[in-house]
């Protein structure tokens, strides 16, 4: 019985790692912003994606610290499992497991340094260094979608984030994509 129990109170945790994997998988962010369509491009964007929602469930008062322990959860079992699936050794899953991790934390406390300092041009740096790996991307509008999603976050509370409020963002970041478009004729 208990497994039923543990997976009706993981599936909203299911559902906002779902949410937040369908936005890091944006095709604006490959084609207008110019990230990799690689397994570090799109973990990079994961990374970062998930970093706003665990920086934003950070703000909120309890149970909240919880789902984002459930959620940081999921998402590492998720890239264990990616990583079986490319190929990668049993062997060698715990130590690429241990980088990514290393990588993702790291990040993501340059993602809430620079979100946290209010300095557009030092959050458009750090996603250069990080998401571009230092090369050629437009940092800059992929900030400007960064700020639009913690825009967005500070809104939302917890029941938002884990029911359909999560819809918000992903309506902030289309109206932002299609306020980039130059007017077509």
């Amino acid at each position: 019985m208990w497994p039923f129990v543990r997976r009706n109170r993981l599936a909203p945790i299911e559902r906002l790692h779902d949410s937040v994997a369908a936005l890091a998988r944006d095709p604006i962010l490959f084609t207008r912003h110019g990230v990799a369509d690689t397994f570090e491009g799109r973990f990079e964007l994961l990374t970062l994606h998930l970093a706003l929602v665990l920086r934003r469930l950070g703000a909120l008062p309890a149970p909240a610290a919880d789902a984002a322990q459930d959620l940081t959860d999921l998402a590492f079992r998720r890239l264990d499992q990616g990583l079986r699936e490319i190929g990668i050794g049993d062997v060698a899953v715990p130590r690429r497991m241990k980088s990514l991790a290393r990588a993702f934390y790291g990040r993501a406390s340059a993602y809430h340094a620079a979100l946290e300092s209010s300095n557009s041009r030092l959050l458009a740096e750090t996603l250069r260094r990080n998401v571009f790996a230092g090369g050629e991307g437009d940092a800059d509008g992929l900030a400007l979608r960064v700020a639009t999603i913690e825009r967005t976050l500070v809104g939302l509370d917890l029941d938002d984030i884990l029911g359909a409020g999560f819809e918000t963002i992903s309506q902030a970041v289309r109206e932002e994509n299609e306020a980039a478009q130059p007017n077509r004729l």
